[in-house]
């Protein structure tokens, strides 16, 4: 079993270096690495697939919160190709973190990531 447990735990770190890589071309190599070609991201506030729509999502992301990294709270649970985490959006100047969210994440069997479904938990009102 803790060989199949890595799998969840390296796609979910892929994830993370992702959402967290800000110059463009790194940020377009880190997500395909993650996500499979036709993988997607969906969540209350976007819905695309496609490396190129994953990508502008997370450039938008840093736009709108420039100094905040994405992090795991908690740990990664897994069963055959769906894994689920919560994460935060957390300042690089103060720690504050006012964002925070679950995803469910599916994998293909080369450990890419074919779909994520995300769940904002907390949000600022003027977000």
């Amino acid at each position: 079993m803790p060989a199949h447990t890595d799998r969840y735990d390296s796609a979910v770190a892929r994830y993370f270096e992702a959402w967290n890589t800000r110059e463009p071309d790194a940020l377009a190599r880190a997500v395909a690495t993650a996500w499979s070609p036709r993988g997607g991201y969906t969540d209350p506030l976007a819905d695309v697939r496609g490396h190129e729509g994953i990508v502008a999502v997370v450039s938008a992301a840093h736009a709108r919160f420039p100094g905040f990294v994405f992090r795991l709270t908690g740990s990664v649970e897994g069963h055959h190709d769906t894994a689920r985490f919560s994460w935060e959006l957390v300042s690089e100047a103060d720690g504050s973190a006012p964002v925070a969210g679950s995803d469910v994440i599916t994998l293909d069997p080369d450990g890419r990531i074919t779909s994520v479904l995300g769940f904002l938990d907390r949000v600022p009102a003027e977000a």
